[in-house]
């Protein structure tokens, strides 16, 4: 049903998720990420919860493992959720129950965990680690590169419906945090939508954090 990819830059200690799903709107309730905490993709049979609970832990300083059993021991429905967790130092762990639909695995690498369930084949976590660190640039490009190889390999046993992409970096707000809820293609018009907000993603940092120095609009009426 859902195929994930997590991730910490630590070169400028941005975090971030690209997900996709059978499903309609999956990162409105799989993908969890917040500045200096981490990453939690609450995934499977979802409770958005865990991953809300996971970022309040992750804030305090606790590692990947020490959340992931702490959310596993607060719900009584553990067996049909899964969980890939990034930590601060970039650290992971997840968890699978026994109630993870068809084809379940996970991979983790360096800063890195990919994670999903009803797989196509059990080898498309690992080929999206693998994409991963291989690529170079914005974390939130090399998380779409790695969504895209996980689909190349297979992705899901049927088609997917929904994508998205959340990167969070110095500020309280995702930097990005870009879907697609319902499309026949939904990852490719996901790496559209990037190509045309990335160029205009650090003016919108400004904006917000420097409004006086930041530049125009560039829209009809805008001085």
């Amino acid at each position: 049903m859902t195929f994930s990819i997590s991730a910490r830059c630590p070169d400028t200690g941005a975090f971030g998720i690209a997900i996709s799903s059978s499903s309609p709107a999956v990162a409105a309730r799989c993908a969890h990420a917040r500045a200096g905490a981490g990453v939690v993709a609450s995934q499977n049979i979802t409770d958005p919860v865990l991953g809300i609970r996971g970022l309040e832990l992750l804030a305090t300083g606790q590692s990947a493992s020490q959340v992931r059993d702490a959310l596993v021991a607060s719900t009584p429905f553990a067996d049909f959720r899964q969980l890939a967790i990034v930590d601060r130092n970039g650290i992971t762990a997840a968890f699978s129950g026994s109630g993870a639909l068809g084809i379940h695995g996970v991979a983790e690498g360096r800063d890195c965990i990919a994670a999903g369930n009803l797989l196509a084949e059990a080898s498309i976590p690992s080929a999206m680690v693998k994409a991963f660190e291989q690529s170079r640039g914005f974390l939130g490009a090399r998380l779409l590169v790695a969504l895209k190889a996980g689909l190349d390999a297979g992705g899901e046993a049927g088609p997917v419906y929904s994508a998205g992409v959340k990167v969070v970096r110095e500020a309280e707000w995702p930097v990005v945090d870009l879907r697609v809820d319902w499309s026949e293609h939904p990852i490719e018009r996901l790496i559209d939508i990037w190509q045309v907000y990335e160029p205009q993603m650090e003016d919108y940092v400004r904006r917000a954090v420097a409004p006086e120095s930041a530049p125009s609009f560039g829209v009809p009426g805008d001085a």
